[in-house]
């Protein structure tokens, strides 16, 4: 059992002997999670007192939950303590951008957006483009292993990440992968981190490669007399080999976002053809480019991410997407709940955000699962008012795999000092 929490001003002096009275300091309600305010916040300045930190907070029972930029502190399960609020923002340096290897190596609490302004002196980006870019930093897009619309092309962050060093639960740094892209060094410790919700260790920094800027873009915006013409535009967009960098779509009203990134008269070329494949299925589509086409994007990332409401990540088989689609209209109407979906048609990873009754989206998300047994898809709750948090488990079935998942977690952190709860499948 922990022992009883001490004042803050008592935490405070405690990492103070540890790490120096710079990085610590009592929580306030600017810090609260889900409502909790935390004992003390620590914001370390070099990736040693992270370690540290840990170190003192497995020594003496207390729980840690790990904060960057605080996008997505509302994901996952309510908290319910916080003994310590570990921040990350003190380590936000590109350690090394190899521009000839096409890799570069970033602490974690660098922003993504900060990121790529650096990198693009040289041509090159870390081709991730999930919501909240100004804010978001490398080490909870790395935890959460989101994503945005390039994953069509690009992939998701574990897809991109080559090495990882972090500090364990028990304060000790450790380090897996390489530099470069082509590497077998010890067990692949980064790709098991990646999405991991910060249960297993803190990153400190990822090693990821880079793509080069394309010189280029287009976007096709098209729309649809109804969702089921969605898929049809992305199996016929697919079959002629135009593949976009990102493919996606948002309903109600039925509509899609393609882009094309190359050199000019490729971007040219390729948009000419999504627009005449649109409307050889029924649809309107016109070409953006410039401020039009940042301006189109920009709404769409604020169609779901940009408001209140219950969100859920739905994946599923890109065969499944119509069907889908079409149950999801006629659920959210005979339940009265207002809805809006968006993500990634050529993937199947999409993001509903529901509006309505708490045990009307509970039964709506259940009913939603009861269509996805494990190994065909999943809805997860992303974010959620108390109330719907409190009717539904915010995972949903994890499949056979759970087992596996609540070992690794008890062989990292048996202790269960770092993010308790917070896992996947509650880890």
């Amino acid at each position: 059992m922990p022992p009883a929490t001490p004042s803050p001003e008592a935490l405070v002096a405690e990492v103070a002997a540890r790490d120096g009275a710079s990085a610590a300091r009592p929580g306030t309600e600017t810090d609260a999670v889900d409502g909790v305010v935390p004992g003390v916040v620590v914001e370390p300045a070099e990736p040693e007192g992270v370690a540290r930190t840990l170190a003192w907070a497995r020594e003496t029972g207390r729980r840690v939950l790990v904060r960057g930029g605080g996008t997505k502190l509302d994901w996952g399960p309510a908290v319910t303590d916080i003994d310590v609020l570990l921040s990350t923002r003190g380590l936000c340096a590109v350690e090394a951008h190899r521009h000839g290897d096409l890799t570069a190596t970033i602490q974690a609490g660098a922003t993504l957006a900060a990121t790529n302004a650096l990198l693009a002196e040289h041509r090159q980006w870390l081709a991730l483009d999930p919501p909240w870019a100004e804010r978001a930093t490398i080490g909870g897009i790395v935890a959460t292993n989101d994503s945005g619309p390039r994953r069509q092309w690009y992939g998701a962050p574990r897809d991109l990440i080559i090495g990882m060093t972090i500090a364990r639960p028990d304060g000790v740094v450790a380090r897996s992968g390489g530099i470069v892209v082509k590497n077998v060094a010890g067990y692949d410790l980064a790709r098991l981190l990646t999405g991991s919700f910060g249960c297993l260790g803190v990153v400190l920094n990822a090693t990821f490669k880079l793509a080069p800027l394309p010189s280029a873009s287009r976007t096709v915006s098209a729309a649809f007399p109804a969702v089921g013409d969605v898929a049809a535009y992305a199996a016929a967009l697919l079959a002629h080999a135009s593949i976009p960098t990102a493919f996606e779509l948002s309903a109600p009203p039925a509509q899609v976002l393609a882009r094309f990134e190359s050199v000019e008269t490729v971007a040219v070329q390729q948009a000419e053809e999504a627009v005449g494949l649109a409307r050889s299925v029924v649809g309107t589509a016109v070409v953006l480019t410039g401020a039009d086409e940042t301006a189109a994007w920009r709404a769409h990332e604020s169609k779901v991410f940009g408001g209140e409401g219950t969100l859920v990540k739905l994946s599923l088989c890109p065969a499944d997407l119509a069907p889908t689609l079409a149950w999801l209209a006629g659920e959210a109407r005979s339940r009265r709940l207002e809805y809006d979906v968006a993500g990634c048609a050529g993937l199947g990873v999409l993001q509903l955000r529901l509006h309505g009754v708490p045990e009307n989206q509970a039964a709506f998300v259940t009913a939603l699962r009861d269509r996805l047994p494990a190994g065909r898809g999943s809805a997860v709750l992303r974010r959620a008012d108390p109330d719907v948090k409190k009717l539904l488990d915010v995972w949903g079935p994890v499949g056979d795999g759970l087992r596996v998942m609540q070992e690794v977690k008890r062989r990292f952190d048996p202790t269960n000092t770092l993010n308790p709860g917070r896992g996947p499948g509650g880890l």
